[in-house]
């Protein structure tokens, strides 16, 4: 039970690696507040199944995060829960393929729209909630993408790349808040994504790591389960690659 009595907040956790993130934190007794663009039934019920059978609070936030008016009025909600947050995963995340000739830049903005400058704004506010109590874990998903020069990655790559600078400068100025921040970067992972890139350039990236398959989902999930207990203690400003030896 890592994250006994712990309440963590998760974006984008209705699917993919949010999802298996969410399953994982809840399975070690952390309840959570689970953000996600739009609520469905199907999802409602996967909540209200896990929080009976660990005994723990799964309470649904759902807005727009790329709206700084709705994040604003979630952040509120949050607020007026008047509850301690002890974890923030940064999940939600939009990918986007196409070589640097060709990617227009109305793509570009909306990709650094939803990749970073949401992510920050959403971060900024949470962030404070954590300073107050002067503890917390926040955990950024980026991806080996920000890392590598992969080609037709200009968009997603760029976006990536920016949240693991601002990793890097959000541990050094909020651990002396008790905050510690960290990145994972993921490489190929059997989510949404997976099924969205061109084969060839999947196809490429597994062949270039050591253990030539794709990721799980549970296997980013529970590296992000480190990160976010107790166990990690002592781990901010890193970057941790999932990348099945990329080397």
């Amino acid at each position: 039970m890592l994250l006994k009595d712990k309440l963590a907040i998760i974006t984008g956790c209705n699917r993919g690696i949010g999802l298996a993130t969410l399953n994982a934190f809840v399975a070690q007794g952390a309840s959570i507040i689970a953000c996600v663009r739009a609520e469905t039934a199907d999802f409602a019920q996967h909540c209200a199944q896990l929080a009976a059978t660990h005994g723990v609070a799964i309470e649904i936030v759902s807005f727009d995060l790329t709206s700084t008016d709705a994040t604003k009025e979630a952040v509120a909600s949050i607020v007026g829960m008047r509850r301690q947050i002890d974890i923030l995963v940064n999940n939600a995340g939009a990918a986007s393929g196409a070589l640097f000739q060709m990617t227009t830049q109305r793509d570009l903005r909306q990709i650094f729209e939803i990749n970073f400058f949401a992510q920050l704004q959403f971060t900024q506010s949470i962030s404070r909630l954590m300073a107050r109590q002067r503890s917390g874990s926040i955990i950024n998903l980026a991806s080996v993408a920000g890392l590598i020069g992969e080609p037709g990655m200009t968009a997603y790559g760029a976006s990536k790349a920016a949240l693991i600078q601002a990793t890097r400068t959000m541990a050094s100025e909020l651990g002396a808040s008790g905050i510690r921040v960290n990145a994972i970067a993921p490489s190929i992972t059997h989510t949404d994504m997976y099924d969205q890139m061109d084969p060839l350039a999947r196809n490429r990236l597994i062949e270039a790591s050591a253990l030539k398959r794709a990721a799980e989902p549970d296997e980013i999930a529970n590296v992000a389960l480190f990160l976010a207990s107790d166990l990690s203690s002592y781990i901010t400003g890193q970057v941790i690659r999932v990348d099945g030896g990329i080397l």
